[in-house]
C-alpha cells in the first residue's frame, strides 16, 4: 500500500468496522462483533497497513473495534492491546494523550464514530493540514503524519469493502 507521507511516527486512526445490532438503550454498547462486511472491512484494514512498519495496535475495549484489527494484528504476529480513553462516549481528549505516547512509531488505533470526529476536529484546531474533507465510514482509515512540534497532515482512506 501506498503511504503518502513517511511511516516513521504516523498514526493510523482507524474506525470500526461493520457491527451487529446494538442493544435497545442510551449509553454505549460493547457487545456487537462484527458482521460479515465488517470482517471484510477488517480484511481490508489488514491489507491496507500490513506493509507499513506498524509496531503498536491500541483499540478501544468494545469488541467491534478489537475484531477490526484482528487480522492485522495476526498478520504481523502482534497483539491488540485495548485503552478506555478509546471507547464509546469518551470524547478526544483521552484519544489525543494516547496519540501522543505512541508518537515514536507507527501505530494504529481503532475507536468509534464519535471519538474519531472529535480528534480530527482537536487537530485541525492545533493546525493539522487534512488532504480530504472529514469522514470517517466504518472500515476507514485517517493516516496521520507528524513531526518534532506534532501532527502536520492527514491523507483519509476509505474502505475497501
Amino acid at each position: 500500500m501506498w503511504v503518502p507521507w513517511s511511516a516513521v511516527g504516523n498514526l493510523y486512526v482507524v474506525r470500526h468496522a461493520d457491527a451487529g445490532t446494538r442493544s435497545h438503550g442510551d449509553g454505549p454498547d460493547e457487545l456487537p462483533g462484527l458482521t460479515d462486511r465488517g470482517r471484510r472491512q477488517a480484511e481490508g484494514v489488514r491489507d491496507q497497513l500490513m506493509d507499513v512498519g506498524v509496531t503498536q495496535l491500541v483499540a478501544s475495549p468494545f469488541r467491534r473495534c478489537v475484531e477490526t484489527l484482528a487480522p492485522l494484528a495476526e498478520h504481523l504476529g502482534l497483539s491488540v492491546r485495548t485503552d478506555d480513553r478509546l471507547a464509546e462516549g469518551r470524547g478526544f481528549v483521552g484519544a489525543l494523550e494516547l496519540a501522543e505516547e505512541l508518537r515514536d512509531a507507527p501505530a494504529v488505533i481503532c475507536s468509534h464514530g464519535d471519538v474519531i470526529p472529535d480528534l480530527l476536529d482537536a487537530l485541525l484546531r492545533r493546525g493539522i493540514r487534512l488532504k480530504d474533507d472529514l469522514r470517517w465510514q466504518k472500515g476507514s482509515i485517517w493516516v496521520l503524519s507528524r513531526d518534532s512540534e506534532g501532527f502536520t497532515k492527514g491523507h483519509y482512506l476509505p474502505p475497501t469493502a
